[in-house]
């Protein structure tokens, strides 16, 4: 019994001093680790100087808390971004598609001319030719001679005749004064008015011949075809030798160009007769500038021509494809920048400006998005208000 209590004094002996030997072992594995840690950590902060050594927990925590809050605001700086891009996106579209839609601007544009053709109003040979192709000339200047032999011959003729009927008409007229101042019983009334009559006729003939002269003198000035207008000769086919026909030469008058611009029905709303327009040329950078002239009040419609047995020739119209209509507006030219040349038949764009009154200069903003509004979005859909004398009723 002694034996067996002694035995287990012994064993409870070798429990605690083996706990007592563990311990110091644990506490000394703790306190090396904790000198590595720093260790590693002085060799950090010595390799970057800038950085300040995290060794407290409480340093953990803090820099936790910085790194969430740095996230949260990357996030919100994310969501912000994202909705700030989709609003510029909405605004570009939305800008893009009114200035594309309903924007007062067509690239639909073409410079025009008037051109004089210059046709001789005698037939004849030419006979001399003064001019050449794409040549300017100035309005009274010689364009070529027609053969003035025959128109000379008739000149003479006509003035040789002039004075032939002159002589009759004064012997005429000296004949039928001797037989007034007869009396009755030496001349009868009768021979009274045949002579009389025959100076009367002679006096017609004068006349007649005094006529005949001018003509003459007229188409012999009609030899020298001269240009009516300032401008530019184009296409000429003539030579010396060939024989003047009607519509020979044709001449691009240097004073009439005009731009015509085919406005969808859509932009009408927003144009006005006096707004300031630029054309600008196909390989021109610098606009022309004018100034709404006029608008087109009529343009031709398929429908009403006739068919067979006169009908109307109706087409078929796709609902789901509608095509604005387009309207010539003639825009006058006001200045030319210094190297754009003017050819009747270029292609331009042409954009109006704001009009010299209105809302657009005078109103507050909220009135000027306003009418933004009302000429361009709404426009499209037949919402647009027309404004007050704009285009002119020609009446």
């Amino acid at each position: 019994m002694d034996a067996a209590v002694h035995d287990e004094a012994v064993q409870q002996d070798e429990m605690q001093s083996t706990v007592t030997r563990s311990s110091p072992s644990a506490g000394n594995a703790a306190t090396r680790e904790t000198s590595e840690f720093d260790d590693v950590a002085r060799r950090v902060s010595e390799g970057y100087p800038n950085n300040k050594p995290i060794v407290s927990s409480s340093g953990k925590s803090m820099s936790r808390r910085r790194g969430g809050a740095l996230r949260t605001a990357r996030f919100l700086l994310r969501k912000v971004a994202t909705a700030g891009i989709a609003v510029v996106a909405v605004l570009v579209a939305l800008i893009t598609w009114d200035y594309y839609n309903a924007g007062p601007w067509t690239r639909d544009g073409r410079v025009r001319v008037q051109v004089a053709s210059v046709a001789p109003q005698i037939s004849g040979q030419i006979k001399e030719l003064r001019i050449v192709d794409n040549q300017f000339v100035r309005k009274g200047d010689l364009l070529y001679v027609i053969d003035p032999f025959d128109f000379e011959v008739a000149l003479l003729s006509s003035k040789a005749t002039l004075k032939q009927k002159a002589a009759d008409l004064n012997v005429k007229e000296l004949q039928s004064e001797r037989r007034r101042r007869l009396t009755d019983l030496s001349a009868s009334t009768e021979e009274k008015q045949i002579y009389e009559g025959n100076a009367i006729q002679a006096k017609a003939a004068v006349e007649s011949a005094r006529q005949q002269v001018a003509q003459s003198e007229i188409n012999l000035q009609r030899t020298e075809v001269r240009s009516p207008v300032n401008g530019i000769v184009t296409n000429l086919l003539l030579r010396e030798g060939d024989y003047a026909h009607q519509g020979a030469i044709s001449i691009i008058d240097a004073d009439s160009y005009w731009v015509d611009g085919y406005f969808e029905e859509t932009k009408l709303a927003r144009l006005c007769v006096g707004d300031r327009a630029e054309a600008k040329l196909m390989g021109y950078s610098a606009p022309i500038i004018g100034h709404i002239a006029t608008v087109t009040r009529g343009v031709s419609v398929s429908n009403a021509a006739a068919s067979t047995q006169g009908l109307p020739n109706v087409d078929p119209v796709y609902t789901w494809v509608r095509l604005a209509q387009r309207v010539p507006v003639r825009i006058a030219i006001d200045k030319v920048p210094p190297g754009v040349p003017l050819v009747s038949g270029l292609t331009a764009t042409v954009t109006i400006r704001d009009g010299k009154d209105g809302d657009g200069e005078n109103g507050t903003v909220l009135q000027r998005v306003r009418a933004e509004l009302e000429t361009s979005f709404f426009g499209l859909v037949g919402g647009a208000s027309a404004q007050q004398g704009c285009i002119p009723d020609p009446s």
